[in-house]
């Protein structure tokens, strides 16, 4: 690996474990050649998902995310893309596919700019799956073999556990993020994404080792959506969560037994 690259690596994990220590805590359990292929993959997630929310001008927040987008089709195109930690490092990873499924994860990112709720479940859903289930199929998909829906199912669980934990702060940033906050509602939202990721592990024959490494992002989802489901108050508390123990351990245990 040329010095720049190295270079560029070393600005994506930097990112990452800025703007999301949980995945980053995660990458670094996996195989070296494994976070040189999620690192650029999730420091371009954390870049999308921040350029919403540093202005609170929607056509500058418009043009950030249509920055990614134009540099996802210089890659899509494959001829010259622009230099760029995280762009020039991603060039280097993704397949056609992939660039299609990260532009609609940043076409979702739309919602984020504005303050209207969300139309319907349906539009909720699809929010999800494109955000956090684009992502993990893209990096699932980008280490070894693995269907589509499997790491959809994996990265709806996990985005719908982090949305929920996220939502005192979206509240408090004026936005509407629940359809309908009911404790009955919010248990049954817990209940689907916990039947997304029984239905992802009961396909685990389909997923090779090496794309495996990229579900350990979730290694805390199924304790999160538990806790929702059962406990459906401790949503709007902001009282969902792991101890840090119980995250370094589980991650630990997951990242030594292939197991997730």
């Amino acid at each position: 690996m040329s010095a720049q690259a190295l270079d560029d690596l070393a600005a994506c994990a930097a990112l990452v474990q800025r703007a999301d220590p949980d995945r980053f805590a995660a990458t670094m359990a996996t195989e070296p050649n494994a976070r040189e292929k999620l690192l650029p993959i999730y420091a371009f997630n954390a870049e999308v998902a921040r350029a919403p929310w540093v202005t609170q001008e929607s056509m500058i927040a418009e043009m950030r995310l249509q920055w990614w987008r134009d540099a996802l089709e210089e890659i899509r195109a494959g001829g010259v893309v622009r230099r760029h930690e995280v762009v020039t490092p991603l060039a280097l990873i993704l397949q056609q596919d992939a660039t299609t499924v990260l532009d609609d994860l940043i076409e979702a990112r739309r919602w984020d700019i504005y303050r209207d709720p969300f139309d319907d479940a349906a539009h909720f859903e699809r929010y999800i799956e494109a955000t956090a289930g684009g992502l993990m199929q893209v990096a699932a998909q980008a280490l070894g073999e693995c269907p589509p829906q499997v790491a959809r199912d994996v990265g709806y669980a996990l985005g719908l556990a982090n949305w929920l934990q996220a939502i005192p702060a979206l509240e408090e940033a004026k936005r509407v993020p629940l359809v309908d906050g009911r404790p009955e509602a919010v248990a049954a939202l817990a209940e689907a994404g916990l039947a997304r990721l029984r239905a992802a592990r009961a396909r685990r024959k389909d997923v090779s080792a090496d794309a495996g490494q990229a579900f350990l992002a979730a290694w805390q989802a199924e304790a999160i959506l538990r806790q929702a489901a059962q406990e459906p108050a401790r949503v709007a508390a902001g009282a969902l969560g792991m101890s840090e123990f119980g995250k370094r351990a589980g991650l630990m245990w997951r990242a030594l037994s292939g197991r997730w």
